[in-house]
């Protein structure tokens, strides 16, 4: 007589799980392509920023099949409370995901713009910037794992030093431009290279929000970071 329960409920369990381990595996993924699209610039490195570009169709399969599978679970299971969060945190992540995946290749493709004019402004925070955004989405991942708001929070207020890394960029590639006109359209690529990065930090800091809500049940957004 319990027999039935059980398979199903076993039959649920490994569907969660599988739907863990592809949202894992879409988020190394994109951790792998920010990092990769900041080497292909510091190296001026075009094989390097073509190869990124093209994990993008990777990225964007898993998304499509991370939805379906959201999908079948919510009209096969029917999931209540707890579990009903947690696939509908998935969906949304699957998107921050991909619109950062996006990013990167928004970046690896003026990379191969700027490997044709020579020596480039500094743009030393541009390294920084991209470290700290590939943290934040590891721990936002490992904080939706591990049910963890002190490391959503960590990566909230992490958002705070891209910012301010962003703002540094676009006062030095200013400068530069303002002093020879010839810098003029590196300025203008590498400050739209920061604010790509800028936005991969801003999308991460969505997850984090997300995830607060998800174990507290209190959505932060819109509020300020971290309002009380």
């Amino acid at each position: 007589m319990n027999s039935a329960p059980r398979h199903i409920d076993s039959a649920y369990e490994r569907e969660l799980q599988t739907l863990r381990e592809r949202l894992l595996v879409m988020a190394g993924r994109v951790e792998v392509m920010i990092r990769d699209s900041a080497s292909a610039l510091e190296r001026g490195d075009q094989k390097l920023a073509e190869e990124t570009i093209a994990q993008d169709s990777y990225v964007n399969s898993d998304e499509v099949e991370i939805d379906e599978l959201c999908l079948k679970i919510l009209a096969r299971r029917q999931p209540l409370a707890s579990d009903l969060r947690n696939i509908t945190l998935t969906l949304k992540m699957v998107t921050d995901l991909e619109r950062i995946s996006d990013l990167a290749v928004n970046i690896c493709e003026r990379t191969l713009i700027l490997g044709d004019q020579g020596d480039l402004i500094p743009h030393g925070d541009i390294k920084s910037m991209a470290t700290t955004v590939q943290r934040m989405v590891r721990d936002a991942i490992d904080a939706f794992v591990e049910r963890d708001i002190s490391g959503a929070e960590g990566v909230i207020k992490e958002d705070d030093a891209v910012d301010e890394a962003f703002h540094r960029v676009c006062v030095s590639a200013t400068e530069h431009m303002r002093s020879n006109e010839n810098n003029v359209e590196q300025g203008i690529h590498i400050i739209s290279i920061a604010k790509h990065l800028e936005r991969m930090g801003d999308h991460a800091t969505n997850i984090a929000e997300q995830i607060i809500f998800l174990v507290r049940g209190t959505d932060i957004r819109h509020q300020g970071k971290l309002a009380d």
